[in-house]
């Protein structure tokens, strides 16, 4: 008769199988360890970043191909999900080259993930000193509540309309902006990291969504809603964890500062600069004078340098709320009149060409551009909202000077910018769609407008 060891004898003692008499369960299939994603982050010529977000610890990495030549595989890091990051995993692809497209798949536990989309990423192209830069495409929006009713005020739902997504992901742009209020904290939300971070993956996990985020590259700015309770400023008492949560769940290339979301990417000859209106901002009802900042002195500094040294044909600002709109209401710009006339004389005695700020909050979109004397007008669009509920601009808003006639969207809407034309004469394209990806409007802004 054969003896078994001591040892290994308390061991199988020990086991719960052999306690309960049950015999051990196969892992779970890896998709339904999946929570979120996989969504794809920034994009440069020699990285990529992508994201994905499990719903207990998992190990998760990302296998991808060249699309002209996918015999040959590469892997990210792998990274093992825990609960202190909200079981989130930013993988990055670095065994790229400039201007490729790529398929890829994600990895759970080791074995892939079947998805009912295709999933691909692109790297940047090298046209510097070559050829002319690509033309390309992006999206744009503003304002995504999705509703959960047990924590949603009583009442008509607020949140709707979620078949924008698919919509915007048939545009098939080539990235995506989003520029505030991309998830909506609520009352049992914004006291706490973990409500912070129930309410980010409650958005994030959103069905619809899930093919824009792993098609397109995703860039964010955040607004009042993702960084704190409605109409929050300097001081939320919980910005340093909404910060981390906005890092956690999005994958932007930079972050400026210590504090704040602010940072800028380019992509072929434009720049983007992403603006935080939160973390330096005054409250809104203080009397207005050199003390009620907006984006406060280290932020504006950096961006009129950042701005002065840039080459990029269309320098486009991205902001969470109003900039042109002279009209003193909300939370508009104007309502920061000492700052925001400090910026406007800065960037007409810099002589900066190509300026261009896109903005959000309003739920609503809208066209305003303001003439200025000696030099080229700034030109501000608004596009609101995504799924949150629309509203309309105050009657006083649509008398005002600025106000582009027929470029008002009262429903739910996105845009989709692109850029083409040889470097000499880049000419920007502005559509909107609604939910259903009816095209609303459009218009042509050219470079040599810019100067």
């Amino acid at each position: 008769m054969t003896k078994i060891h001591p040892v290994l004898l308390w061991l199988l003692i020990a086991s719960p199988f052999f306690c309960s008499g049950q015999t051990p369960k196969s892992p779970k299939p890896p998709a339904s360890s999946l929570q979120s994603g996989p969504m794809v982050g920034y994009s440069d010529m020699r990285e990529v970043m992508l994201w994905a977000q499990t719903n207990r610890p998992a190990r998760v990495q990302i296998r991808y191909r060249d699309q002209a030549n996918p015999t040959k595989a590469h892997l990210t890091n792998e990274v093992l999900t825990d609960r202190k990051a909200a079981f989130t995993a930013h993988l990055l692809a670095d065994q790229v080259e400039p201007g490729k497209k790529y398929t890829y798949e994600l990895l759970l536990e080791g074995r892939p993930v079947s998805l009912p989309y295709p999933t691909q990423f692109q790297t940047q192209s090298l046209w510097q000193f070559r050829t002319d830069p690509p033309a390309f495409r992006f999206g744009v929006g503003s304002c995504t509540y999705v509703g959960e009713a047990e924590y949603d005020r009583p009442g008509k739902p607020y949140g709707a309309g979620y078949e924008i997504f698919t919509a915007l992901a048939a545009q098939k742009p080539d990235f995506m902006l989003w520029t505030g209020d991309n998830t909506y904290t609520r009352e049992a939300d914004w006291n706490s990291r973990t409500g912070v971070l129930k309410r980010y993956t409650h958005t994030r996990s959103l069905p619809e969504m899930q093919p824009l985020l792993a098609n397109a590259h995703n860039y964010a700015i955040w607004d009042d809603h993702d960084y704190g309770p409605d109409d929050s400023d300097r001081s939320y008492w919980l910005k340093s964890t909404t910060l981390d949560a906005f890092k956690l769940f999005w994958a932007n290339p930079n972050f400026i500062f210590d504090e704040g979301c602010t940072g800028t990417f380019t992509w072929n000859d434009c720049q983007f600069f992403l603006m935080d209106d939160r973390t330096f901002r005054a409250p809104d009802n203080m009397p207005d004078g050199p003390g009620k900042t907006y984006y406060g002195e280290k932020q504006m500094q950096w961006l009129m340098d950042a701005l002065t040294t840039s080459k990029a044909t269309f320098k486009f600002i991205i902001t969470g709320g109003q900039i042109v709109n002279p009209a003193k209401v909300v939370e508009n710009y104007s309502i920061y009149g000492t700052e925001r006339d400090r910026l406007f004389n800065a960037l007409a005695e810099a002589k900066i060409p190509g300026l261009l700020f896109i903005t959000g909050d309003r739920h609503h979109t809208i066209f305003h551009k303001l003439d200025r004397a000696g030099t080229y007008p700034l030109h501000d669009l608004t596009i609101s909202p995504l799924t949150s509920g629309p509203a309309k601009p105050l009657a006083e808003e649509l008398a005002q000077p600025t106000y582009v006639d027929g470029t008002l969207v009262t429903d739910r809407n996105f845009g989709i910018l692109s850029v083409s034309g040889p470097l000499t004469d880049r000419v920007l394209s502005i559509q909107f769609y609604d939910q259903k990806g009816v095209e609303r409007w459009s218009r042509q802004l050219k470079a040599s407008e810019l100067k």
